[in-house]
């Protein structure tokens, strides 16, 4: 079967590689996959070089995606992967606030790796040596989320038969890193504002004040403004966590980092199963590219490991039959995806115009003829969340 052609430019001293119908073979670490002054493609780049990226729907050519075509992450951030310009923008900011101790905030979808970006911002901070502990806030049941955090005393609580040391305490002269701040129970987010005040705490069921010396990182996927105006999350906790804010775009808004994500979730996963898989076909390389990724790079992770679970020999057979079903399985189901994302675009102008204002005359609900709690449950179901930096 032929394959449909796709083929992403490369860009060296200013001039494009030629093409080549033989495939190359992946051997070794994937960090030695593009020399030293071997620049990974971008748009950017592409334009200062006079190289375009080729057009999928006009492309003829049979050409396959070698993982000889290197994976490269932004030099000093482990695991995160990419190139584009929303990307570098992101890691700068990371590399800009590190050096403090200042509180942080990362905002974004779920699956966009907001934990990857907590951790860059550890290793690159002079707490590096020291715990990076994490919390998902969202993951632990309300009446035992207090214990986890703060540890609690002998007897404090029916079956608490021993002393616990929580999370806090563990991440002392470190970095704390608390998942799904925006589920965090009500009547506990003035405990956790006392830490980030007062730098103290006590115990449950204890009255000796412990003082601790941690940096928070805190995520959300939710819109904690809209929160605040529906009396589920407290505005003084909101602004002392929204001290230096950074928003994680979606997979969706950065699809020139998928190549380059596809390659090394596919390394990874193939080491791991004792695999050899050292081609991407184009066709399959273009369905990556074209699917609107809803569970972002966590879905794609999945689907890679999927993928080469199925292949059966060195050449990658992502299930891409799923993917199209899932954007449209049928007539019906294409058009209501186009619904959707006009949509989405007709919702995020009239929100650009309004400077994110919901409710009132000039809010955003009363331009789209909307009450202001069905526009929140349209923004979450199209995904659209208010971007802070």
């Amino acid at each position: 079967m032929a394959l449909t052609g796709f083929a992403i430019a490369h860009v060296e001293r200013g001039d494009s590689r030629p093409e080549s119908d033989s495939p190359l073979n992946l051997e070794g670490d994937p960090s030695q996959w593009l020399g030293d002054n071997e620049p990974l493609f971008t748009e950017e780049a592409a334009s200062r070089s006079g190289t375009e990226a080729t057009d999928p729907t006009s492309s003829d050519t049979n050409e396959d995606f070698d993982l000889d075509e290197e994976i490269r992450s932004e030099a000093g951030f482990e695991g995160i992967v990419g190139q584009s310009p929303s990307l570098r923008q992101v890691l700068r900011l990371v590399e800009t606030v590190a050096a403090g101790d200042s509180t942080v905030l990362l905002l974004g979808e779920t699956g966009t790796g907001k934990e990857l970006i907590a951790r860059a911002i550890h290793k690159s901070s002079r707490r590096n040596e020291r715990n990076f502990v994490k919390l998902n806030c969202a993951a632990i049941p309300t009446g035992l989320l207090e214990s986890e955090l703060f540890g609690h005393e002998r007897g404090a609580f029916t079956g608490a038969i021993a002393q616990k040391v929580g999370r806090l305490e563990l991440a002392d002269k470190g970095s704390l890193f608390l998942d799904e701040i925006g589920d965090i129970p009500l009547e506990l987010q003035p405990k956790l504002l006392r830490v980030l005040q007062e730098r103290e705490f006590e115990r449950l069921g204890s009255t000796r004040t412990q003082r601790v010396e941690v940096r928070v990182v805190a995520a959300t996927h939710r819109d904690l403004e809209e929160m605040i105006a529906e009396k589920q999350f407290r505005s003084d906790l909101y602004y002392r966590l929204n001290v230096f804010p950074i928003t994680i775009p979606p997979l969706r808004e950065r699809p020139g980092d998928i190549p380059a994500l596809v390659r090394h979730f596919v390394q990874h996963a193939a080491r791991r199963m004792n695999r050899a898989i050292d081609t991407i076909p184009c066709e399959t390389m273009e369905a990556l590219m074209q699917y609107p990724w809803p569970g972002n790079i966590r879905e794609l992770e999945n689907i890679i490991e999927r993928g080469v679970i199925l292949s059966p020999g060195p050449v990658l057979r992502v299930p891409i039959q799923d993917l199209r079903t899932r954007v449209a399985p049928g007539h019906n189901h294409g058009q209501s995806q186009t619904l959707e994302e006009i949509e989405r675009k007709h919702i995020l102008a009239t929100l650009k115009d309004t400077r994110w204002v919901l409710s009132g005359p000039r809010g955003a609900a009363m331009r789209l003829g909307l009450n202001r709690a069905t526009l929140y449950f349209r923004m979450k179901k199209l995904g659209i969340v208010r971007p802070w930096a």
